[in-house]
């Protein structure tokens, strides 16, 4: 089933035409009505006339997460005050949070690309699902929210932990779709294993996760322990929240919807544009938003495009799983790693449980990574020897993948600390100022 044929289904050449229309009415939108683009305009010397090709869409100056922290809190908007109807912000660890602004319209938007993801999974009408996302200024609690009323499916708003009552309601309830960040995902299959709930007697089907980068092996663990089939959901606070891009049945990339967010990918050092299938650094256009456009936003996520038709009969591009991000990139004696490389590594190792952490240290003036990891309760209480071998057992499998030979330690069961949403992978230690 397809949620919008009309859209979801268009000739590639109908798909374009109809993204240059957009792309031309949001550039002048943005010109007449937010002065940082009209200033980053006129500074870059870009003369506002109607582009007669896509690819005249890369003369266009980039936007950074740092151009919304510079415009804190309002300078984004580019409609009248009084037509806002909502905000939501990124966290805001790193300094000033993200702040996004929607309309009536970004509000019905937004529900009809959750919609469409979820209804590329097979979600229907009489599903109920366990929205276990946060609620909040977060958008993916509410993002996800949205997109079920619109299905007309049931919805719990359990929101993100309770983990214990999270496995009552999904008992009790019959809850047959998760919907939260993968990393919760599996702790929620560890609640239920402690609690004694034969995991088979649940009624999930299936889960649709994200908000973090996970690996395809992660994916495996969650299927298993749940019980479920799990897919991928892209999005992200700048440009709306969930619904940028889903998986459908296939599992065979995300389908972005490009008649609202137009998508491009780059070489992240140089800023030129990729072909077809070259990794580097996602760029999201915002085709129909109203509160908060963006022209050409650097997301930071490391993906490809692949425009082939997919078996599932929808004609819109899909992207990649995210691998990482840039700013999560590793460079260690020369070689570059991503925490989700290392994580599709553990998840093949008999005894390695899904939790893990990246320690990285600085150590006469060279960065240093140690990967720990969690045992069974199995192997951590048996003898140190066993405990050596499959240290080394892991190290190895790294060694060999990455070409880079770095510590593991394994530690004891459940002592790494357990998110409710994004997991934190990486620990960095080093004092660099």
């Amino acid at each position: 089933m397809i949620w919008n044929k009309k859209y979801e289904c268009m000739e590639r050449k109908d798909i374009e035409n109809l993204q240059l229309e957009r792309f031309n009415e949001v550039i002048q939108r943005v010109y007449d009505h937010v002065p940082f683009y009209r200033k980053k305009f006129d500074k870059e010397g870009i003369r506002l006339k109607k582009i007669k090709s896509l690819k005249d869409i890369r003369n266009f100056p980039f936007t950074t997460k740092s151009d919304f922290r510079d415009n804190y809190p309002f300078g984004l908007i580019a409609v009248p005050f009084e037509k806002i109807e909502e905000f939501h912000t990124s966290s805001g660890t790193t300094g000033k949070p993200v702040v996004n602004g929607y309309t009536k319209k970004d509000i019905q938007i937004w529900a009809e690309v959750v919609a469409r993801g979820l209804t590329a999974i097979g979600v229907r009408r009489n599903d109920i699902i366990q929205n276990a996302y946060g609620y909040g200024l977060f958008t993916g609690g509410i993002g996800h929210h949205y997109g079920v009323q619109l299905i007309g499916a049931k919805i719990i708003p359990a929101s993100g932990g309770q983990t214990k009552r999270q496995v009552m309601i999904m008992k009790d309830f019959k809850s047959t779709v998760l919907t939260c960040t993968p990393s919760y995902a599996l702790h929620i299959a560890e609640i239920v294993k402690e609690m004694g709930v034969d995991i088979k007697n649940l009624s999930l089907r299936m889960g649709n996760l994200g908000a973090e980068t996970w690996s395809e092996n992660m994916r495996g663990e969650i299927e298993e322990r749940l019980n479920i089939e799990a897919f991928d959901v892209y999005g992200l606070t700048e440009i709306i929240g969930p619904g940028v891009a889903n998986e459908c049945k296939k599992k065979n990339g995300l389908h972005i919807f490009e008649d609202h967010f137009l998508p491009e990918v780059i070489d992240p050092k140089t800023g030129e544009v990729l072909l077809e299938g070259e990794e580097g650094e996602l760029i999201i256009t915002t085709l129909t938003r109203e509160g908060t456009p963006l022209i050409r936003f650097r997301t930071g996520d490391i993906t490809s495009l692949n425009y082939e038709l997919c078996k599932c009969g929808r004609t819109q591009v899909r992207m990649s799983r995210i691998k990482g991000r840039t700013d999560d990139m590793l460079t260690i004696r020369g070689v570059n790693v991503f925490p989700s490389q290392i994580e599709n590594i553990l998840m093949q190792i008999e005894g390695a449980e899904p939790h893990y952490q990246l320690i990285l240290e600085r150590k006469r003036g060279l960065d240093e990574l140690t990967v720990e990891v969690e045992t069974s309760p199995e192997i951590f209480s048996d003898e140190v020897k066993r405990l050596e071998i499959l240290e080394g057992k892991i190290a190895r499998g790294i060694e060999e993948a990455l070409g880079l030979r770095i510590r593991v330690r394994l530690v004891e069961p459940k002592s790494i600390k357990r998110s409710m949403g994004k997991a934190k992978r990486l620990i960095d230690k080093r004092n660099l100022k």
